[in-house]
């Protein structure tokens, strides 16, 4: 079908809007505004919706280089520096993302930060050889993200196969494979600590779920939409004469620490390294273009071709200057989507914000030391809520997918039950190969595959569709219609 230019005229403005309230839950795109994804906040609901993004996302950007650094050798304030310099190219990454530039960039509400699918293959390319495993690491990023610029325009292409029954199911696994990170940093975060799992930070946990929910009740217009920060910054204060508020990293945080460049060497090429990570940026070249279409739903703004493309090419680039700052491979960060449907604020300046923020945080490392204050117990907490969020808007994307209709409901059935393995039974797969590992431990990555798969089978091989809608796998009007254009002041 030719490419239908967004907001062409008022009938296109209605469409829009409608369809930005039925998957965003607040207000479209009015007939004469632009659409809410577009639009810039004032300053201060800005600042603090973005900085609201920054906190859900703080412990997942510097988790990964936290497991890293010690595997491979590094000091305590290496290891301190390999966080600051993620934290930095997060924010590079996320800027990329939602301001974008030439065909570069999501232009969604969309943040980037560390992948934590690379972990287990950078901490087995790195174990034990320091500043040389580091400098390996970095190298086979770099090819691994040039490949994946490259690749973008034609991986972008499989956003045909991803019809409501395929998203539906995807959105659904992001959301529930997140769940247990939020139960995780619930108990302590730490499984060897002594306390973790205690009362103590269980019922911290519960006491920010209830604060954010009342929040959420009882507070109106901007207030409201920033209940989560508000709602982490009530648990934090809590959590300081309860005795889990850690005050150390304020004390051992340097004022001002740039990321020099390749701080740790010059890049290193190993093919044994380089094609590990190459698998890795195809998983997360898959989960980020399920986050996209997760995200078009959620906003109004349906992720086509064009969008994912240049998303892909964000993520891609992002991570191929990375390494230069010392940094890991970038990718969509799934829990910030739940706060996105969440909060209903769609504008995609507010997580540049946020990235303007992380990009602030990496520069001084005392700022980011702030954030850090808040214990995982309370981040668990609110992040109960974010990531049932998520698995809540696929729950409402599988609603219009048919499921009466063919084998839609086996493929949902399938699909979620595989992709539930690696939550449910993490130990499934021990026997397998340690480079298929990298995909099957992700729920996300199965689950999507085993539904495009299911769906190619059931609805398009061998047989001759009754209907179009039945052609389009039971692709919703708006999918089809938007499959190729572009959306509006994007590219």
């Amino acid at each position: 079908m030719a490419a239908t230019p967004r907001f062409r005229n008022d009938a296109d403005k209605d469409t829009e809007a409608a369809a930005g309230a039925e998957a965003g839950g607040g207000k479209g795109a009015a007939p004469g505004r632009i659409h809410p994804v577009d639009e810039a906040l004032p300053p201060l609901k800005m600042f603090t919706s973005g900085l609201q993004h920054v906190a859900a996302m703080y412990a997942g950007v510097v988790a990964p280089p936290m497991i890293v650094g010690p595997a491979v050798g590094l000091t305590p304030k290496e290891t301190a520096f390999l966080m600051g310099a993620s934290l930095f190219t997060a924010g590079i990454a996320t800027l990329l993302q939602t301001l974008g530039f030439w065909r570069i960039g999501a232009r969604l509400p969309f943040v980037n930060g560390v992948s934590f699918a690379g972990v287990t293959p950078m901490v087995a390319i790195g174990k034990d050889r320091g500043h040389d495993g580091i400098a390996v690491i970095f190298g086979a990023i770099i090819v691994a993200s040039l490949l994946g610029f490259v690749l973008a325009p034609y991986f972008c292409k499989l956003v045909r196969f991803f019809p409501p029954v395929v998203t539906g199911t995807v959105i659904t696994l992001i959301g529930v494979s997140l769940l247990p990170v939020a139960f995780n940093w619930s108990q302590g975060g730490n499984a060897t600590a002594d306390d973790y799992g205690s009362t103590t930070n269980i019922t911290m946990a519960a006491v920010t779920l209830v604060i954010v929910l009342a929040l959420r009740k009882l507070l109106r217009g901007f207030l409201q939409q920033i209940a989560i920060l508000l709602g982490l910054i009530a648990g934090t204060l809590i959590a300081i004469p309860v005795g889990i508020t850690d005050f150390g990293a304020i004390k051992d945080a340097d004022v001002v620490g740039f990321p020099t460049p390749f701080h740790f060497g010059a890049p290193q090429f190993e093919i044994a390294a380089i094609v590990s990570m190459c698998i890795v940026m195809l998983v997360c070249m898959t989960e980020s273009t399920a986050d996209m279409l997760a995200l078009g739903k959620i906003v109004g703004r349906p992720a086509d071709e064009r969008t994912i493309e240049g998303g892909l090419r964000a993520d891609t680039l992002g991570s191929a200057v990375s390494p230069l700052f010392n940094g890991f491979m970038c990718s969509a960060f799934a829990q910030n989507i739940g706060l996105v449907a969440m909060t209903k604020v769609r504008s995609r300046f507010v997580v540049a914000a946020g990235g303007g923020i992380l990009v602030l945080l990496g520069l001084f490392p005392v700022a980011a030391s702030v954030i850090a204050l808040v214990p995982l117990p309370v981040l668990g907490g609110a992040g109960i809520v974010l990531f049932g969020s998520v698995a809540a808007s696929g729950i409402q994307t599988l609603a219009s997918a048919a499921l009466e209709k063919g084998e839609n409901a086996l493929i949902v059935a399938a699909a979620v039950g595989i992709g539930l393995i690696p939550i449910a039974a993490p130990e499934f797969y021990h026997a397998f190969p340690e480079d298929l590992l990298v995909v099957l431990d992700s729920g996300i990555s199965t689950g999507c595959v085993v539904a495009i798969v299911l769906n190619l089978a059931f609805n398009h091989l061998g047989r001759k569709p009754d209907t179009e809608e039945d052609a389009e796998g039971n692709a919703d009007p708006e999918s089809r219609e938007t499959v190729n254009a572009a959306p509006v002041g994007a590219h």
